[in-house]
């Protein structure tokens, strides 16, 4: 299951299963037991939720003319985002409203406490542990259709290519018109069906496209899993990410970029980095896609490569879990006065901030109120300064639970997937080797897993899958 967080650079997708048995159900759950992930909140905190709901006061600006529309994966209830778009001269205006989650959290409270322990929403593959009471994060906050919320409403102004020559950020009460799936708008833009706004999405989203890889950034883009069960036995279900999900990303990241901006110009903020892969790394990924047989040619810069790859190809799809090496060392970096001296996310190939998920992720709601101040010329609400070099820790802690919910999830997963196929021979690849065997990429299905025997790095194997344990989440194989 992906995060609807449109962050392609750094999207989590762990597999979401249906009808899982109870083997698998309890593992899946267990996991979460040993992670300390509890989905309900405190009693104290729920009743924070109510009072602050109750006593929310919208903004005194009024947006609500214009006509935001959400784009979200089918079924999500915490909208974070809006967006509406239209032509300006050659150029484009670009509105963005994020969720108003600072006027229900009452800084120091009780929500913010707990917000604070959780770091963010936790994705399972089998249901989420939210970050804020749903209360809030699936209700009063949300941007649903038709119900009149407060927003920080981004304004962009852009030129014919798409690059951003003007922004302003401002509260104010916004009415999202309807709610989209991202199916239903690629439907739309495909048949000609879509309204201007839409159609101004796709212009936009391409041209921004290009302006990244002007700038060198890349994106893994993983497909979406579901594992469903099926005849005694799990499959492993993929789908593609449809265009549409890349051009919204695309404002996403343009977002992130201004709110970086914003605050270094300002001297106070946080940062979201990423160091470059180092050239060992580098290196080591271009001789492990050669081996898979889908070679990296030393002229392409590793985003255009990864854009490239073929989604629905055992190969490609092999190739991009692998380049999540690549992305490695993701980081917050908070200042006041002076700017970072590297302040860079690599795979946006720009700094960047985290600003368009407050719902989901605890970081985004002190950027965007330090945005919304320092864009007005007023002071930094003192709560909010006085907390930024406290959160890097805080989403450092956060972001290794995610992962290792992540990677026990998978390992489990990718078990249930080979367990009645004990016995059966695969074609792999050795991704590394040690005295007594090494670690293997499997084509079909994309797994990887332990292997014994004598093998070197890079070498086409024929692999005998020896056990799966889903309990464990270990899977072995021999030469």
């Amino acid at each position: 299951m992906k995060r609807s967080d449109p962050d392609l650079r750094e999207r989590v997708v762990v597999p979401r299963v249906t009808r899982p048995t109870d083997l698998l159900a309890t593992t899946l759950q267990g996991i979460r037991d040993d992670l300390g992930l509890a989905e309900h909140f405190p009693g104290q905190v729920e009743n924070e939720a109510r009072r602050s709901i109750e006593t929310a006061v919208l903004p005194d600006a009024d947006a609500t003319d214009i006509d935001f529309v959400t784009i979200d994966p089918a079924g999500s209830t915490d909208l974070d985002q809006a967006l509406q778009l239209e032509r300006l001269g050659d150029g484009y205006r670009v509105r963005y409203a994020i969720a108003d989650v600072p006027s229900f959290v009452p800084p120091g409270g009780a929500i913010d406490e707990e917000a604070r322990l959780r770091g963010q929403t936790m994705y399972a593959p089998d249901g989420r542990v939210p970050l804020h009471p749903v209360a809030i994060s699936e209700h009063a906050a949300s941007l649903l259709e038709g119900q009149l919320r407060g927003a920080f409403v981004w304004t962009f102004d852009l030129d014919a290519a798409a690059n951003v020559t003007a922004t302003t950020l401002v509260r104010a009460r916004i009415r999202s018109r309807h709610q989209y799936t991202y199916a239903q708008v690629q439907a739309q833009l495909d048949s000609g069906s879509a309204d201007e706004s839409l159609q101004l999405l796709r212009e936009v989203g391409l041209k921004r496209i290009v302006l990244e890889r002007e700038r060198g950034g890349a994106s893994l883009n993983r497909p979406d899993e579901e594992v469903v069960f099926e005849n005694g036995q799990y499959r492993l279900v993929r789908r593609s990410p449809l265009p549409v999900e890349d051009w919204n990303a695309q404002v996403s990241l343009m977002t992130g970029m201004a709110a970086a901006k914003i605050m270094m110009d300002g001297g106070v903020g946080i940062l979201r980095t990423m160091p470059a892969p180092w050239p060992d790394t580098l290196e080591r990924f271009r001789n492990q896609v050669a081996a898979l047989g889908v070679p990296w040619p030393r002229e392409m810069a590793y985003g255009e490569y990864l854009r490239g790859l073929d989604r629905n190809d055992s190969r490609g799809l092999a190739a991009i879990h692998a380049a999540a090496s690549l992305f490695r060392g993701a980081g917050y970096t908070a200042f006041d006065g002076s700017v970072p001296e590297n302040p860079v996310q690599a795979a946006v190939a720009a700094p960047y901030a985290h600003a368009t998920a407050p719902l989901r992720r605890l970081v985004d709601r002190f950027v965007l109120v330090t945005c919304e101040a320092l864009i007005a010329g007023k002071p930094v609400p003192a709560w909010a300064r006085d907390a930024l070099p406290t959160l890097p820790k805080i989403m450092s802690r956060s972001d290794g639970v995610a992962s290792r919910l992540e990677h026990a999830s998978v390992d489990a997963i990718e078990a249930a997937l080979l367990v009645a196929r004990v016995g059966e021979v695969f074609d792999a690849v050795v991704i590394s080797a040690k005295a007594g065997g090494g670690v293997i990429q499997l084509t079909d299905p994309v797994v990887t897993a332990t292997i014994e025997g004598t093998v070197e790095a890079g070498q086409t194997v024929k692999a005998t899958l020896v056990s799966a344990d889903i309990a464990t989440g270990t899977t072995l194989f021999t030469v």
